[in-house]
């Protein structure tokens, strides 16, 4: 579904933009939509699951009396899990 969007920008910018939309072979409007759509996917990328709170204050309080590789540990567990 394609809806109208108004924006208000400086003229320079709107003359630049179109300039380079044109040179580019496309309009300002499939301009704007592409770079939206690079903004999302990029933040979508980003909001890949974090800690919560509560495992950040828990992260560190374990003490052990040996020194644990625990990237080796996972990697043996993948290897485990998928062979």
């Amino acid at each position: 579904m394609v809806t109208k969007l108004t924006l208000t920008l400086d003229k320079n910018v709107i003359e630049q933009a179109k300039k380079f939309a044109a040179d580019h072979g496309n309009s300002l409007s499939e301009l704007v939509e592409n770079y939206f759509k690079l903004l999302v996917e990029k933040d979508d990328l980003q909001a890949l699951p974090k800690e919560s709170k509560r495992v950040q204050r828990l992260k560190g309080i374990l003490k052990t009396s040996k020194s644990i590789d625990y990237k080796t540990i996972l990697e043996e567990e993948i290897l485990k899990k998928h062979g």
